[in-house]
């Protein structure tokens, strides 16, 4: 209903043959660049500002170019970034386009090592210059790195701090641009060992340079310049001399998964994009797993080493519930599984009243769970026709069973997405009518003043298109209650991991918890979780506690989601409404290896997270209150 921005994608292809090899066998040298268009289109989902891609020419000669990088802006930049490299060969002539020899030697991207990415700005800041891969430049081929990465750190501050003081200057305050700095500079570190390696056995010249590159080990690399990376990341790299990597952090909040056979060796965010792209069961594609690392040398060995001591695994179930495609088997089905856990709560809020409801669905994200709430429904319908016939006795005349039998649950697509009228009208009044239209519905769906409607959405975070679009449209219908079911439970905290929601101003959730105590002359609680908060300012962040959830504490989710109607439910709206959400121990029922709930639960993986939980909360209590 709201679509959250969220983490960013990435993809990784290391050709293991020669180009001769894909010419031979698949009639292009661009295979490749080919099925990295494919893991990038295919992951589409996950960058709609930018993209940018990375390669490496193995083997080149001195004075010859052998790292590439093409960038663009926009929702169109994967389409544009291939467009440019395909530039480079549309005056080619056949005979040379199928030349593996005279591509290698002359055309740039005619590579084997390849990097992609899509971003997705987390973080408010945009341009050209934040669009992934980041480059770092330097005469030594080993000493050339390009790296991407899909996360968000939350210890800029101290690692800035920490670089600087030993003589470091990074380029811009960015997380991207430190990580670069920080594994840039232990790239250096371990070449210039080699280096003295090298020299100490006598040799000189391109000998010294061949020694660095076969020896070159950036599993040291990257435990040095990882260890105090606070957040979720999956970060890749390529380096001039033809090493490919990319790590996981130790928590796992973030998702990767790689596959390799004789021919090729490949990463990317999401496994069925591997699956679709390289035509393999889910079966033979490995996850990267919490703090490991996917090293590839130049020679093309594939090795996975673990790089950090593996924490508390929490990977981000938000992965599972919306950002990731639900054509992954797992996630398909604890999508499926997600709907159907709310079956309780929906009969409760409907009153058991089946034959006098329509189930219905917000496009598009929420509709394999739409699916598992049906088939959870048609069980239990089944389970009261079974009951219902029992109840006749033995011998029921045909009238009694067909009465019991045509008994259905009623689902329509009620509610229609209609075009994204709202992006271009600034202006508050016209604009705040164009949200209200963005869905439309299908008028005669359901029986105005008899008929309940509920209809499910995958999240409801700010409420705002609730509160502008949908119940008002809904409640055209004239249904006589209007149920808003979410398949995650409550978002109540930030995220600082990766999706756009950082402040506390931002959840609904939160607002009605603040109402609520001021409702019920509460505001000590608020006052006293500022001052506790205030308070541990000055305490390691290994020490903080998150006192936010002292804010939810005298409330039941119900209360909460009641006071949500109220704030939400635009007047006018004749309908009754309620909002029903997913408990979180349905959540964990039917995600168990996702256990990443910080957004509902407040049970932040790592301790940066509180850290800027406590800012946000402090921050925000500050705007709006004066203690």
């Amino acid at each position: 209903m709201e679509e959250l921005k969220h983490e960013c994608g990435v993809a990784m292809i290391r050709l293991l043959k020669p180009l001769e090899y894909y010419e031979q066998k698949y009639g292009t040298w661009m295979y490749g660049l080919n099925k990295l268009y494919l893991l990038m289109e295919k992951q589409h989902n996950r960058g709609q500002e930018g993209a940018g891609l990375a390669c490496v020419k193995l083997e080149a000669n001195p004075g010859e170019e052998y790292m590439f990088r093409e960038r663009a802006l926009g929702s169109g930049a994967i389409t544009e970034i291939f467009g440019t490299v395909q530039g480079n060969f549309k005056d080619l002539t056949k005979e040379q386009l199928h030349d593996a020899d005279y591509a290698k030697k002359y055309l740039p991207f005619a590579g084997e090592a390849y990097m992609g990415h899509l971003r997705y700005s987390t973080t408010g800041k945009s341009g050209i210059s934040y669009v992934h891969p980041f480059l770092r430049r330097n005469n030594w081929r080993a000493k050339n790195l390009a790296l991407c990465g899909n996360f968000n750190m939350t210890n800029v501050d101290e690692i800035f701090a920490r670089i600087t003081a030993i003589g470091q200057h990074p380029r811009k305050y960015a997380d991207t641009y430190i990580m670069l700095e920080q594994v840039g500079h232990r790239l250096d570190r371990e070449v210039e060992r080699l280096f003295n390696l090298a020299e100490a056995e006598g040799l000189t010249g391109m000998g010294v340079t061949h020694y660095i590159e076969d020896h070159i080990d950036l599993a040291n690399v990257l435990r040095t310049s990882s260890k105090e990376w606070d957040g979720g990341y999956v970060i890749c790299g390529l380096t001039g001399s033809g090493e490919s990597f990319a790590v996981r952090d130790p928590w796992g909040i973030r998702p990767a998964f790689w596959y390799q056979d004789d021919e090729v060796a490949v990463l990317a965010s999401e496994r069925p994009v591997i699956q679709t792209a390289f035509n393999v069961p889910a079966g033979s594609i490995k996850e990267l797993m919490p703090g490991q690392a996917l090293l590839i040398n130049k020679t093309g060995k594939l090795r996975t080493t673990q790089i950090n001591k593996v924490r508390e695994v929490k990977p981000c179930s938000f992965e599972r519930i919306y950002f990731s495609r639900g054509s992954d088997v797992d996630i398909y089905r604890e999508r499926k599984l997600l709907g159907e856990k709310l079956i309780p709560n929906i009969l409760k809020a409907i009153n058991k009243d089946l034959d006098h409801t329509v189930f219905s669905f917000i496009p598009n994200t929420a509709e394999v769970a739409f699916y598992g709430m049906l088939q959870g429904l048609d069980d239990y319908l089944n389970e009261e026709k079974v009951q219902q016939i029992a109840s006749l006795g033995h011998s029921p005349n045909l009238e009694e069973l067909e009465q019991i039998l045509s008994r259905r649950i009623r689902s329509e697509k009620v509610a229609i997405k209609d075009i994204k009228l709202r992006t271009f009208i600034a202006e508050g009044n016209s604009r705040n009518d164009l949200a209200a239209h963005v869905y439309d519905i299908t008028y005669g769906s359901l029986v105005p003043g008899v008929d309940n409607l509920v209809i499910i959405d995958d999240s409801i975070v700010r409420g705002t298109t609730l509160k502008q679009s949908i119940i008002g449209i809904l409640d055209r219908l004239s249904p006589k209650k209007i149920v808003i079911v979410s398949s995650s439970p409550q978002v109540r905290y930030p995220d600082y991991y990766g999706i756009d929601m950082a402040k506390m101003s931002e959840f609904i959730a939160f607002k009605a918890a603040i109402e609520l105590l001021k409702d019920r002359d509460m505001k000590d609680v608020i006052a006293a979780a500022y001052r506790k908060s205030k308070d541990q300012m000055g305490l390691p962040k290994e020490q903080m506690v998150n006192y936010v959830k002292d804010i939810y504490a005298p409330f039941t989710d119900e209360e909460i989601s009641a006071k949500m109607v109220e704030l939400l439910t635009p007047a006018g709206t004749k309908a009754k409404v309620e909002i029903v959400y997913q408990p979180l121990e349905g959540l964990h029922e039917a995600c168990p290896n996702h256990r990443g709930d910080w957004y509902f639960s407040g049970d932040y993986p790592t301790p940066g997270g509180v850290k800027m939980l406590n800012n946000a909360f402090i921050d925000y209590i500050e705007q709006v209150y004066q203690f």
